[in-house]
């Protein structure tokens, strides 16, 4: 029996915007502080590491383990000052798969602690959506998010 039980988190969402349009909300910090955290610093290479200040003290931290340009960003995940999900503890990875005239972006989130998945599940869901607006031309306004704490 596994005194650690993880579980995963996989999300869907179509996005009409193309593969190397979307990738760029992914590494670029000024593009993506517009979806994501109100401070973001990237080093969007492998074995680089980014920290994204979602409001001031949720900070989420982790290095690139993979990235294949307009198609793949595998990272680690965790928070700043989390006993259960520290930095580098879990994986989430960023698949764009080229369809119609646009893009499905698969999210899976590995290595979650089963009492962190509806966070992160609800968390994801607000920031997939968030992204799917904003590639798509539309403006997603200040993320309601970044002006009060989490955790």
């Amino acid at each position: 029996m596994n005194s650690n039980p993880s579980e995963k988190i996989v999300k869907e969402i179509y996005i009409e915007a193309q593969p190397e349009t979307l990738f760029a909300f992914f590494v670029d910090p000024e593009k993506m502080v517009r979806w994501m955290g109100r401070q973001i610093l990237l080093e969007p290479k492998i074995g680089g590491k980014y920290r994204i200040d979602v409001n001031g003290s949720d900070i989420a931290m982790g290095e690139y383990l993979e990235m294949v340009p307009n198609e793949k960003i595998v990272m680690t995940w965790g928070w700043e000052k989390s006993k259960l999900v520290p930095p580098g503890s879990s994986t989430v990875e960023f698949s764009l798969t080229p369809k119609d005239n646009g893009t499905l972006l698969t999210l899976t989130h590995y290595d979650l602690p089963v009492e962190e998945i509806a966070s992160h599940q609800q968390g994801w869901t607000h920031y997939t959506i968030r992204l799917q607006t904003l590639a798509e031309g539309r403006d997603p306004g200040v993320d309601p998010w970044s002006v009060k704490a989490m955790h």
